[in-house]
């Protein structure tokens, strides 16, 4: 702690966003970055806690102290070392991490100013790649046994890259074009910068990690054929089926899953062409988005950028508390308030506690969706709260919805004893942080298989 006093005089600042009016125009990363000499105050500002209770709240267990305290010093090196002994991939969480460790940090229990570990964490692993400091390893001793990993998602790249740094011979089965997963194909440009993704997929291929594209596998490949040709297999295939809403009108023109949108646009700006009847437009559309998590802000950014109209936000749940503080969640766990995004901040008309009840169409277009305000009363017999009509019906305009519901946890069947699954395809749709957790862990499960084997 090299500042005893930097939490008591120095406040949290915030990188911020690009002005709206210039962000709105491009997919460019919206977020900001601080100087040096501020990102240093930033991590000045870390109270090295007796409990750490964001290395607590951190599904890696990040050890914010101590690379703060380095970077405070000025030594990136050190500070890169510390965060990569627990991080594989800190310019991914550094970018679209939701910081579960700020939200635990004892300043926010008594100011809701916390250590800006995410962006620190980011200045970090950016400096190591600016300074040299990230360079492929040459001393791996390969160990002859070889393990296959089925998705180049955030779990699969992080069980490929513990694997790999273990001596295995990874190979990675991709059913895409390119690695990255929900990374890639999921969030915004404006969110992640998909070249960010391409310089670690060249280190991991400069490694010795072998990337398999265009190669979908079946349940039953796995068990019949990979699972006999590599000693270890690994299941890292995420949550591949999104919630539908099956709503009468839902086979309407114009009606889609988020996802369709989010990654059709990724594979645009990566150069991809579609024809007139492919392409998926918000352009000059009123555009409702279903679903109030962070795929539906997603949308939203999305449809500013192709130039839609309008955007309204619908949500079947309750408006979450606003302000700091989650009365059923309190500190140090995570506050289930109500988040207002770069997205929603360029312009959004946000409603919750309303049911969809149809979709409406005109030779075989969408033209709106009849909703209807509700209410969840307690069930008396327990379990989850009845939904109850709490206003009359009504009509929002659309030309474009997008089903932003979430995704439903894989099934499995069973498998033979040398094969694992990981990541959100085990313990279905969550984050990225919590997905690399997991991949770490099951490399060391593989690990210690192989070893008793």
């Amino acid at each position: 702690m090299g500042n005893p006093k930097a939490f008591l005089e120095i406040h949290r600042q915030e990188a911020g966003y690009r002005p709206i009016h210039d962000r709105i125009h491009d997919f460019g990363e919206v977020e900001q970055t601080l100087n040096t000499r501020e990102r240093k105050l930033q991590a000045s500002r870390c109270m090295d806690c007796g409990v750490p209770f964001c290395h607590w709240a951190c599904p890696l267990g990040n050890k914010a102290p101590e690379w703060n305290d380095a970077l405070y010093k000025g030594d990136f090196e050190l500070a890169f070392r510390l965060l990569s002994s627990t991080n594989p991939f800190p310019e991914f969480t550094g970018r679209i991490c939701p910081a579960l460790c700020e939200k635990a940090c004892v300043l926010n229990r008594f100011n809701h100013e916390p250590t800006t570990n995410r962006e620190d964490e980011c200045a970090i692993i950016e400096a190591a790649f600016r300074e040299g400091y990230i360079q492929p390893r040459t001393d791996i001793v390969r160990n002859g046994k070889k393990v296959a990993v089925i998705g180049a998602g955030p779990a699969g790249l992080a069980a490929a890259n513990d694997l790999n740094h273990m001596g295995y011979t990874v190979t990675v089965f991709e059913k895409n074009e390119a690695a990255g997963g929900l990374l890639r194909y999921g969030i915004p440009n404006f969110k992640l910068n998909k070249a960010i993704i391409d310089r670690r997929i060249k280190l991991l291929e400069q490694e010795g990690i072998e990337f398999v594209y265009g190669s979908p596998v079946s349940s039953d490949a796995i068990s019949s054929q990979l699972a006999t040709k590599f000693d270890a297999v690994v299941i890292s295939t995420g949550t591949p089926t999104a919630r539908d809403l099956k709503a009468p009108g839902r086979e309407l023109k114009g009606v889609h899953f988020a996802l369709e949108l989010l990654a059709q646009q990724n594979r645009v700006l990566a150069g991809i062409e579609f024809s007139k009847d492919e392409r998926i437009s918000a352009k000059g559309k009123d555009v409702l988005v279903i679903g109030g998590g962070d795929t539906g802000s997603d949308c939203i950014g999305t449809a500013h950028r192709q130039g839609c109209k309008s955007v309204t936000q619908i949500e079947i749940m309750p408006k979450p508390v606003e302000g700091p503080e989650d009365p059923q969640n309190p500190w140090p766990e995570w506050p289930r308030t109500l988040k207002t995004t770069s997205s929603h901040e360029e312009g959004c008309t946000r409603r919750w506690n309303i049911n969809t009840l149809e979709f409406l169409g005109k030779d075989g277009h969408l033209t709106g969706v009849r909703i209807q305000p509700i209410d969840w009363k307690p069930n008396p017999e327990g379990g989850r709260p009845i939904m109850v009509e709490a206003g009359e019906p009504e009509v929002i305009k659309a030309e474009l919805v997008l089903l932003a519901m979430g995704f439903l946890k894989p099934e499995h069947p069973e498998y033979p004893a040398n094969v694992f699954v990981c990541g959100d395809a085990a313990n279905g749709a969550s984050l990225v942080v919590r997905a690399m957790a997991s991949g770490k862990q099951t490399a060391a499960k593989v690990a210690a298989y192989l070893k008793d084997k």
